[in-house]
C-alpha cells in the first residue's frame, strides 16, 4: 500500500464514520468513540514497537492526561474539549520527555518494565491523594465545543466527531512521521542497532521521539476518555490497563497506521461479547483470541487487509 494509498483510506474511513455516526444508537456511538480512543493510543505505540520496544506501562500517560483535562475543567472551569485533549497532550509530553532520557537507555524486557514501574508509581500516587479523589476519582466537567455544549443524541455524536477527527488527524500525522528518515530508523535500530551507530544515527535520539510521540498520543487519549465517560479514576493507571493496550497492539500488528483502530474495534467487539456469554470467565476468551491470532496471523488482523491491498496495488 502507497503513502498516498494511506492517506486516502484515511479520509475515507473518516468520512464514512462521520457520516454513519448519525445513524447508530447511543449505545453504538459510545463503544466506537471508546474504541477510537483506545485506537488513538495504540497508534503512538507503533513507532515504539517498529524499533523493537514495547511499553507496560503507558497507562501512565493515559491517566495523566485524563486527569490533566479533568483538573483543568475542576480548577479553571475549562470545559471546551479540544483544549482539554490540548492539556492532556502537553502533560503527556511533558513528562515523557523527562523520562525519555532515561528509557532510551534501555532495551527489551528492562524497557517495558521500567515504564511500567512508572505508572504503578502514579496510580499508587493517586490512591493517596484524597484532594483528587483516592481510589474514587473524580467527575469531569461536561464537555462543550467552541463553548457550545451540545444536547440530546448530539451528545454522543458530537464526541464521537471530535474523536474521529483527532484520530484521523494523528494518523495522517504519524504516516508522515513514519516515512521521514528519522521514522524509518525505527525498523534498522529493531534489525541492527550497532550498524545504525556506526552509520551515523543515533538510536538513542530515535527512541527518545518515538517515545514522546507515543506519549502524547495516550495523553490525548486519556483526555478524550475522560470527556466521553465523564469520570476518571487511578485504575487508568493500573498495570492491567497497560496490558490491554499491549493485548490490542498484538492483536492489530503494525503494518499501518489504520491497525490500532481496527485492533481496538475488535478488540472492544471480543470484549462485549465475551463479556455478555461468560461474565467470570471473559479474561479467558480474550486470551483463547489472542493466542489463536498470534498462531494464525503472526503479523495481526491487519495482516489480512495488508495482503489484499499490495495484491491490488
Amino acid at each position: 500500500m502507497t503513502r498516498d494509498h494511506t492517506y486516502k483510506i484515511v479520509l475515507a474511513v473518516m468520512a464514512a464514520l462521520l457520516v454513519a455516526g448519525f445513524f447508530l444508537p447511543n449505545w453504538a456511538k459510545f463503544l466506537l468513540t471508546i474504541a477510537l480512543c483506545k485506537g488513538l493510543l495504540v497508534l503512538g505505540l507503533l513507532p515504539l514497537m517498529r524499533t523493537g520496544l514495547v511499553s507496560f506501562g503507558h497507562a501512565l500517560y493515559y491517566c495523566l492526561g485524563a486527569y490533566a483535562a479533568g483538573g483543568i475543567g475542576i480548577g479553571w472551569g475549562i470545559s471546551d474539549v479540544f483544549l482539554m485533549i490540548l492539556a492532556g497532550g502537553v502533560a503527556a509530553a511533558a513528562l515523557s520527555f523527562v523520562f525519555g532520557f532515561l528509557l532510551s537507555r534501555y532495551r527489551g524486557i528492562f524497557f517495558g518494565l521500567l515504564s511500567l514501574s512508572f505508572s504503578m508509581i502514579l496510580y499508587g500516587v493517586l490512591v493517596k491523594s484524597e484532594s483528587l479523589g483516592s481510589t474514587d476519582g473524580f467527575n469531569v466537567v461536561q464537555f462543550t465545543l467552541f463553548g457550545v455544549r451540545p444536547e440530546g443524541d448530539m451528545v454522543r455524536y458530537s464526541m464521537l466527531a471530535v474523536c474521529v477527527l483527532v484520530s484521523g488527524l494523528a494518523a495522517l500525522a504519524l504516516h508522515r512521521y513514519l516515512g521521514t528518515p528519522l521514522g524509518l530508523l525505527g525498523r534498522a535500530i529493531r534489525d541492527n542497532e550497532i550498524r545504525v551507530e556506526y552509520m551515523g544515527g543515533s538510536a538513542r535520539y530515535a527512541i527518545h521521539v518515538s517515545y514522546v510521540i507515543s506519549a502524547t498520543f495516550a495523553g490525548m487519549a486519556g483526555a478524550l476518555v475522560g470527556s466521553a465517560v465523564g469520570h476518571i479514576d487511578p485504575e487508568m493507571a493500573y498495570w492491567t490497563q497497560s496490558g490491554e493496550f499491549v493485548f490490542i497492539a498484538i492483536l492489530a500488528g503494525t503494518g499501518s497506521v489504520l491497525a490500532p483502530f481496527l485492533g481496538a474495534i475488535v478488540f472492544g467487539i471480543i470484549h462485549s461479547y465475551a463479556f455478555d456469554l461468560a461474565p467470570n470467565a471473559w479474561q479467558m476468551i480474550l486470551g483463547t483470541s489472542l493466542f489463536l491470532i498470534i498462531v494464525f496471523l503472526p503479523h495481526g488482523v491487519w495482516s489480512l487487509f495488508g495482503k489484499r491491498l499490495r495484491a491490488q496495488g
